[in-house]
């Protein structure tokens, strides 16, 4: 179905200016897999709260989704264990990179924010440790939410993350040590490997979002989370979710976000759409550049912002 034909007009005219960027940044290189894709490539797409949904450019096509994935696994867990969730990851921007070590060691294993990699684990932890399968949980759950059955899990991403997945077991490792995880490391790094290599698109994002805008009530008309976790959830992505460099997003853009290096940002108009914009050139902070770029100006040609 056609989003609202304000958007359509809007969604074009942003397509048009990006193709005539002539920067757009560099793919992400650390992860091979990931490193080869074009960074012109851009798609974006717009859904509202029915499920009416419109897009420009590759917006159909399947792309990495990376740490898009912590907002879900997140709002999960958070349906599921309430505020207790809070004493073992916080909600302050972390100001360093999203892998860093340094953090931890001075706050006693206890992550930043969810949205660094050592929150994300401590949250795909838990969330496994209620569930049995984190990764498989969440992958229902955006299934369910995008309507879109053939959405999977990346083996070669999955992979190539898990070769070059030093780092993140090393967070592991260190945050067991205080106590903060509960499943083995091995175990723990499996699921969150899986789950950073979900492929979806613009389309499909934009969609599984949709709880976001609608304060907790899922596709189907159910409830996830309270309204006031839903507020929560959209906050800490507005605060967080583009890793050091939320206080510029949050001045261009003016919307929760949250970006992952495959390339995707998503972004939250509460109580009027969600959004996807995919290109895969990051910036130095591992944001993508169209994303980003596509973003501001929807919320200067719309007006919707938070602000």
């Amino acid at each position: 179905m056609a989003a609202s034909t304000t958007f359509e007009p809007v969604l074009e005219r942003i397509a048009e200016e990006v193709e005539r960027t002539p920067g757009r940044g560099r793919p992400a290189g650390y992860i091979p897999a990931l490193a080869a894709r074009d960074p012109r490539s851009f798609g974006m797409a717009v859904a509202e709260p029915d499920g009416s949904v419109y897009g420009v450019g590759d917006w159909r096509r399947p792309f990495s989704v990376q740490s898009i994935t912590k907002v879900f696994t997140l709002a999960l867990d958070l349906a599921r264990e309430g505020d207790a969730l809070w004493e073992h990851v916080g909600r302050e921007p972390s100001g360093n990179p999203f892998n860093s070590l340094v953090q931890l060691e001075y706050e006693d294993g206890i992550p930043r924010n969810p949205f660094i990699n050592a929150g994300a684990l401590v949250v795909t932890d838990r969330l496994h440790t209620r569930t049995g399968d984190a990764a498989g949980e969440l992958l229902a759950f955006l299934r369910a939410e995008s309507g879109n059955p053939g959405l999977g899990f990346d083996v070669e991403v999955a992979a190539s993350e898990e070769a070059h997945g030093n780092r993140n077991a090393a967070l592991a490792h260190f945050m067991a040590s205080y106590g903060n995880i509960d499943n083995p490391v091995p175990v723990l790094l499996d699921q969150y490997f899986r789950q950073c290599s979900v492929a979806a698109s613009c389309a499909d994002l934009a969609l599984a979002t949709g709880f976001l805008a609608r304060h907790g009530i899922r596709a189907d008309g159910t409830r996830l989370l309270s309204r006031s976790q839903a507020k929560q959830v959209n906050a800490v992505m507005l605060t967080c979710g583009t890793y050091d460099a939320a206080g510029e997003f949050a001045y261009r853009v003016g919307l929760p976000g949250k970006s992952g290096v495959g390339g995707g940002i998503i972004a939250v108009v509460p109580g009027r759409c969600t959004l996807c914009v995919w290109g895969p050139g990051l910036d130095e902070r591992g944001n993508s550049v169209a994303g980003v770029a596509a973003l501001e100006r929807f919320t200067t040609l719309t007006g919707l912002s938070v602000f």
